[in-house]
């Protein structure tokens, strides 16, 4: 037997969900995470000193580690940023709380990593209890250096995405919306996580960044060590792990023919997305950032349907200000004129808290005070953000969209809002679009509901599917355990989204749809018969909407609408989508 069979690792294969299409085969870099499991073992009276041996080297390297980081901040610069670290190394000399660790392991008997967890969860529980404002700010503290001590004593290496030297596919627990904002894409060929689902910030960070994705692989950071050959499709939701030379030969072809399809789709750039009977629809793009324009124009979009602004924040980890906002705003505006740009006013919460932002702790954050309410609850901060989108407005082709609205209470009030940032802007002679239109995201089945009452405030209205597929079906959009019913075809978010649209459209006012929903060209038939008039996707998914747009008939797409109504379950609604499909652009489901 040749040499290089007997070193062959045999090939494993793992099935996540594929999220941002693409194969892509390289070394796998594992990122440092939460060490989402510590052992808890009993030890003998003879193995006391070891542990507490263990315990004490632990803090000696932490305090080592931290001294380090204030010097390297001190030296960039930063010194103001290196006394932050000053309150860590209190609670590395808290005596009580070390005692409380010492005592845990000599009469419980257990080991240090478990005690420390233990302790370290009770001092941070009992803070986060307190009145005082400076001693729930110290809960951080604690966890922070229980999760360094632990690390120390289990000889967990950390790992940054900073530390990337070549490309590598990134394997992760889970990656924060921090961390996608600011991933280098000239070193990640790919990243697949434990965590995620395809709404998931990560999955929707993939697709803007065209970077091949999977999620839900639920212990990928466990099967895969650093260093790992990885083969990823990003399409069907499949890693192999040492893939074999038939497998990369399989998926090299696999490649190839979808490279094909993909390139004959770029021939569409410039055509109208209009049904074959003459149906017009609205095709834009949802952006996280103003480098995404390019991409947007590149694939032949009709301006921006979505501007997540707050990856602006994210990806600089702090709040911007007015000015910074608007040039980031205007220089879009800019790029895209004259097609409307759509900026979507901050939807922080639920998965995406900036560390610096006045957002404490909840039990159930996509439930809790994000989005309009966040803002709404900030309105001087809110009004920075209004003046810096008006600002931009000048060109004339700046909207406004507010976020999660659940009842029109909150349209009129951040209606009003508006008008005193315009009031404030005419008072300092800055000129803008007074007559800026401005739209309501329907996300919550109440807006659903009350849409009729909603559309007399607004001048359109655009569905958020990947909140109202949560909100609707009691399903959490980013928990890989229930992602199996997050079903954006089961009847209840179908009738919905038809009950929007009749009461935008009876209102006169137009009703688009930009959550991932409208990015599956499975889906594109029957949005089409559901009537709306825009959809609005991440740029790369454009050429295929597009396809599919142009291949069908509008009187066709209305009888699979009236049929996917009147189905009994998801399952069912997505057999006659895949039949529509199947018959008009086969060639798209090769792609998804």
């Amino acid at each position: 037997m040749p040499a290089s069979d007997e070193k062959a690792v045999p090939s494993e294969v793992l099935h996540g969900i594929g999220v941002s299409p693409g194969v892509v085969v390289g070394p796998a870099f594992i990122l440092a995470s939460e060490i989402s499991h510590i052992s808890e073992t009993t030890i003998a009276s003879d193995q006391v000193y070891r542990e507490v041996s263990r315990l004490e080297e632990a803090l000696i390297e932490t305090r080592r580690q931290l001294h380090g980081i204030q010097e390297d901040l001190r030296r960039r610069g930063g010194g103001r940023d290196a006394t932050i670290l000053d309150a860590h190394l209190m609670v590395l000399d808290d005596r009580a709380f070390l005692d409380e660790i010492m005592e845990g392991i000599q009469k419980k008997r257990r080991n240090a990593e478990s005690v420390m967890r233990e302790v370290s969860e009770q001092y941070a529980a009992v803070l986060a209890s307190v009145a005082d404002d400076y001693l729930r700010e110290r809960v951080a503290d604690v966890k922070d250096v229980a999760r360094r001590l632990i690390r120390n004593l289990s000889g967990h290496v950390d790992s940054r995405l900073e530390d990337l030297k070549q490309r590598q596919i990134v394997v992760a627990s889970d990656l924060a919306p921090s961390e996608t904002a600011s991933l280098r894409t000239d070193m990640v060929m790919a990243f697949v996580t434990d965590l995620g689902s395809p709404t998931s910030h990560t999955a929707v960070m993939a697709r803007a960044l065209e970077i091949p994705a999977i999620v839900g692989l639920r212990d990928v950071t466990a099967r895969v060590a650093p260093g790992d050959q990885v083969l990823v499709d990003g399409n069907r939701g499949v890693l192999i792990l040492n893939p074999s030379e038939a497998d990369l030969e399989k998926y090299g072809r696999v490649a190839e023919s979808r490279r094909h399809i993909v390139e004959g789709l770029s021939g569409l750039k410039d055509e109208p997305a209009v049904t074959r009977d003459g149906r017009a629809i609205k095709l834009s793009a949802n952006i996280e950032g103003p480098s995404e324009a390019e991409a947007v124009i590149k694939y032949g979009g009709k301006g921006i349907g979505l501007f997540r602004s707050e990856y602006l924040y994210l990806a600089s980890d702090r709040i911007l200000g007015e000015m910074e906002q608007a040039e980031a705003y205007t220089s879009v505006a800019r790029r895209l004129a004259p097609e409307p740009v759509i900026i979507r006013t901050l939807d922080l919460g639920g998965d995406k808290v900036m560390p610096d932002a006045d957002h404490p702790y909840e039990a159930n954050p996509f439930l809790g005070c994000r989005s309009i309410r966040f803002s709404l609850m900030h309105t001087e901060e809110f009004k920075v953000q209004l003046r810096a989108i008006l600002r931009a407005s000048e060109l004339g082709n700046v909207q406004i969209m507010y976020p999660m609205i659940s009842n029109v209470g909150e349209v009129i009030k951040a209606n009003e809002l508006v008008e005193e940032a315009k009031d404030e802007l005419r008072r300092d002679g800055v000129p803008f679009d007074d007559a800026i239109r401005k739209g309501a995201m329907v996300e919550i089945p109440s807006a659903a509901l009350t849409a009729d009452i909603i559309a007399e405030r607004v001048d359109f209205m655009s569905i958020g599917t990947n909140d109202l597929v949560q909100y609707t079906l009691a399903v959490d959009r980013v928990n890989e355990r229930v992602a199996y019913l997050y079903e954006p075809t089961h009847p209840a978010v179908l009738r919905l989204i038809s009950m929007t649209v009749e009461a935008g459209h009876r209102h006169g006012i137009w009703v688009g749809l930009c959550g991932e929903m409208a990015a599956d060209p499975i889906m594109t038939p029957l949005l089409v018969g559901l009537e709306l008039d825009e959809l609005s996707v991440a740029p790369s998914a454009l050429p295929a909407v597009k396809d599919v747009i142009r291949s069908v008939d509008f009187a066709e797409t209305k009888s699979l609408a009236k049929q996917a109504l009147s189905c009994k379950s998801a399952r069912e609604v997505l057999t006659h989508c895949r039949q529509m499909l199947r018959q008009a652009a086969p060639e798209i489901l090769e792609l998804v």
